[in-house]
Formats: C-alpha cells, sequence, structure tokens
C-alpha cells in the first residue's frame, strides 16, 4: 500500500465530482429533498422523529450503491484503471483512494441532510449527534464498498444499476424498517441477520431511542465497518482492468 498514491487516486476522483454537477447533485441534494418529502408525507413529527434517523442512514448507502458503481465500472470501460493499473499502484491503493474520496463526499451529504432535518424539519435526536454522524457515514461507506465490490460483474452501466434491487432491495425490506424483524418468518429474521444494512438501522434506531453510547450501538457500527472493510477487499480481489 502507497499513501501517495491513495492520496492521488482521491484528488483525481473529487476533481471529476467537482466538475459534475449531476453527480454532486445526485449524492447531496436527493437525500436532502427525500427528507423533506418523507417529512410532510408522515405529517406527524413524532412518527418522524421515529423513523428520521433510520432513513438519514438508508438514503446514503442506497445512493452511494448506485453512483459508486456506475462511476468506477465507467472508469473501467473508459481505460482508465487499465492506465492507473500500468503504474506502480496497487488494487488496494485505487480502492481506498476511492474510499476515502466518497468518504469526504458522504460527511458533506450527511452534513446537508441533518442540516435540514434538525433545523426546518424539526427532527427531535434523542441520542448523541456524534454518533448518528458516525453511523450516517459508515451507512454511506457500506454502499460505495458494496458498489465497488458489484461494479466488477457488470459489463455495462444499465447492469450496474440492475445489482440494486440484487443487493440492496432485499436489505431494505429485511432489515426492520419496513416490519419489525422479530415479526417476520423466522427463516427471514435468520437471513436479516447476516446482512449489513439491518445493522446499520439497528444502530440508528438506537440513537434515535437511547441518550447514550450503548454497547448493542457498539456493536452495530463494530459490524457495519467489518462488512465495509470485507466489500473493499472482496473490491480489490475482483478488480479487473477492464470490462470484457
Amino acid at each position: 500500500m502507497n499513501p501517495a498514491i491513495t492520496l492521488a487516486t482521491t484528488r483525481r476522483i473529487l476533481a471529476q465530482l467537482r466538475h459534475d454537477r449531476r453527480t454532486i447533485a445526485l449524492l447531496v441534494l436527493v437525500p436532502s429533498v427525500l427528507m423533506i418529502l418523507l417529512r410532510f408525507v408522515f405529517d406527524r413529527p413524532e412518527l418522524f422523529d421515529r423513523v428520521g434517523p433510520m432513513l438519514l442512514g438508508l438514503f446514503p448507502f442506497t445512493i452511494m450503491f448506485v453512483v459508486t458503481s456506475v462511476a468506477t465500472l465507467r472508469e473501467r470501460t473508459s481505460g482508465t484503471l487499465e492506465r492507473l493499473m500500468t503504474m506502480p499502484a496497487g488494487k488496494l491503493d485505487l480502492l481506498l483512494g476511492y474510499a476515502l474520496a466518497f468518504g469526504l463526499v458522504a460527511l458533506v451529504q450527511v452534513g446537508a441532510v441533518l442540516a435540514i432535518s434538525l433545523t426546518w424539519l424539526g427532527l427531535d435526536l434523542t441520542g448523541s449527534l456524534g454518533s448518528l454522524v458516525l453511523v450516517a457515514v459508515l451507512d454511506a461507506l457500506l454502499g460505495m464498498a458494496l458498489g465497488l465490490f458489484a461494479s466488477a460483474f457488470a459489463r455495462t452501466e444499465f447492469q450496474a444499476v440492475q445489482f440494486m434491487p440484487a443487493l440492496v432491495l432485499p436489505q431494505v425490506l429485511l432489515c426492520g424498517l419496513i416490519m419489525p424483524r422479530e415479526q417476520m418468518a423466522s427463516w427471514l429474521e435468520a437471513i436479516s441477520a447476516v446482512l449489513p444494512l439491518t445493522y446499520a438501522v439497528e444502530g440508528m434506531r438506537e440513537i434515535a431511542g437511547e441518550g447514550e453510547f450503548t454497547g448493542a450501538l457498539a456493536v452495530d457500527i463494530a459490524v457495519v465497518a467489518a462488512f465495509t472493510l470485507a466489500a473493499l477487499l472482496l473490491g480489490a480481489v475482483t478488480l479487473r482492468r477492464r470490462t470484457p
């Protein structure tokens, strides 16, 4: 691993994003607009206070998955990765560069959504704001890592987007956001126990309902971080120069 190459990759990705206004709008504005819509769809402050923090983890996860999978595939099909990998840059250097760049974007994304939710939308947060930011950024990084991993199996951008219903939507259905996990069929509850988004949502639920940093929250954070690291390592193993 070469820190100089990792930072160079980070700077290159951030420079590309700075000139891509549509992607910036997708990353920063869309989650905020969705939170605004949901606040007025619920039209009940107490319900929004309960569900809002969980959605703060879901939206960055989903959007970062789509953007990262498509962006990585585009770099591979255009030959950018092939040129980079002829240089003394390891796969992990490149992926960590992506992770750092999108991690910084995730901070901006979460900050924008939180600013709107805590002020204009009146979200009443019981737990620590720092814990909420930490879990939300980890959720975004998890989506990014899974997007990097999924892009290795897609040949076109359309195929990359199709991985969202395959990898993201089942987790949304089983994470406990729509239906409490304990009320699901036992085999579905068992599946949900090995899905990373389950722990992301549970962590947000802990923050929404508890005023202190609990042991359960620490476990949820550790599991999400472990899944993110595992997805990055798998992405490094499966990363190819070009799409055949």
